[in-house]
């Protein structure tokens, strides 16, 4: 695939690792030749990455696969997953899962990433449900809306929530950034 062909969005491979493209820009010099510049992140790292090629430049078409998965449980040697369509459970290591394995909750679906057959992702919905397992009590009169404190949720993950929320509240939370988004049904 000739450089010029990516855009936003667009998978590519080099150096034997997937990339998205996260910002393209084609650059024309006054008297030289056009260039490419992307802001890229490595798919299996998260790294962000700049490079530039020149115009006429050619990168490696690839291909990421993405399947729905239910998460079961935590092993010793990783999570374990099941697949919904033919019910095989399979184990993805704690370091490909990454800052998600926070967010895991037994029963939640989930989407994995594949490149060339091995799992490199796992994305959590943007927002999930959870129940506060504990939490300091708040206090009469305490109602400010920007005052946050420690609560522990039901996988045993700690979140800063509004003073307000209480044991057995459910609330949401973004699971991106690991912050309180609202009060939950």
């Amino acid at each position: 695939m000739i450089v010029t062909d990516l855009k936003n969005g667009t998978i590519f491979k080099e150096n034997d690792h997937p990339f998205v493209v996260v910002k393209y820009q084609h650059v024309k010099v006054s008297r030289g030749s056009a260039q490419v510049r992307v802001k890229m992140k490595d798919l299996i790292t998260g790294q962000v990455l700049e490079k530039s090629w020149q115009s006429t430049a050619h990168v490696e078409d690839t291909y990421v696969e993405t399947r729905n998965a239910q998460y079961l449980y935590k092993e010793t040697n990783g999570y374990v997953f099941m697949d919904p369509e033919n019910y095989n459970q399979f184990t993805i290591d704690e370091e490909t899962i990454g800052e998600s394995a926070k967010f895991l909750k037994e029963g939640e679906k989930v989407m994995i990433k594949y490149f060339e057959g091995n799992p490199i992702s796992v994305d959590l919905p943007i927002t999930m449900v959870f129940e506060i397992k504990y939490t300091e009590p708040g206090f009469k009169g305490n109602t400010v809306t920007n005052v946050y404190k420690d609560a522990e949720i039901d996988n045993g993950t700690k979140v800063k929530v509004p003073t307000f929320i209480k044991i057995g509240d459910k609330i949401k939370v973004d699971t991106r950034s690991g912050e309180y988004v609202s009060k939950a049904q």
